[in-house]
């Protein structure tokens, strides 16, 4: 039932762009799940969740932003905020209250220090679905299946390198993020 909703909300709601990412993510996840003993329909519910806010317009973000108490950092950075807002709005919308889906959809973008194995699988499945390409995606996924805290640290660093060399704001929680899988000596 949610997840037939939530799929109707994609449908009307995504561009066919964002559509195919999200289902590429799901799929990408699925496998992973799959592969690391994860709960399929958890993460399903997550990776289709994802990106439910993801291609709005930046005054219609910036206004969740503000009626939903979140930080002033998630104004006018719709790739930051869109997660935060989507992890509340599906609680809201589809009473979906399982705390490891919501930090999920949540961390998907900058990640956290001590993530769940949900968490990992989403957060990896969005960088590395089939139809991203960037310079390191073929060994993020290659990783992916092998060790997943190295693909994370893989994937972390790479954008850490990508944001600090165009000098755009660096949320702390990546960082936090990849400083706790280096101090687990991976």
């Amino acid at each position: 039932m949610k997840k037939d909703s939530i799929i109707s909300y994609i449908e009307k709601n995504l561009s066919e762009k964002r559509r195919i990412h999200t289902y590429a993510v799901r799929d990408t996840a699925i496998k992973l799940a799959a592969h690391y003993g994860e709960d399929i329909e958890k993460t399903e519910l997550a990776a289709l969740c994802h990106d439910m806010y993801r291609g709005m317009k930046d005054k219609v973000l910036n206004m969740y932003v503000r009626e939903l108490g979140l930080p002033e950092r998630y104004m006018d950075n719709p790739n930051l905020a869109h997660g935060k807002i989507a992890a509340i709005m599906i609680q809201r919308e589809y009473n979906i209250t399982d705390e490891d889906i919501i930090n999920a959809v949540s961390f998907h973008t900058t990640g956290r220090a001590d993530m769940s194995l949900l968490e990992k699988i989403i957060y990896l499945a969005d960088t590395i679905e089939p139809n991203r390409e960037y310079p390191g995606v073929d060994e993020v996924r290659k990783l992916a299946f092998e060790d997943l805290d190295k693909a994370l640290l893989k994937s972390m660093q790479n954008t850490i390198d990508y944001i600090e060399q165009r000098g755009f704001y660096l949320d702390r929680e990546t960082i936090e993020a990849r400083d706790f899988l280096l101090g687990k000596d991976i």
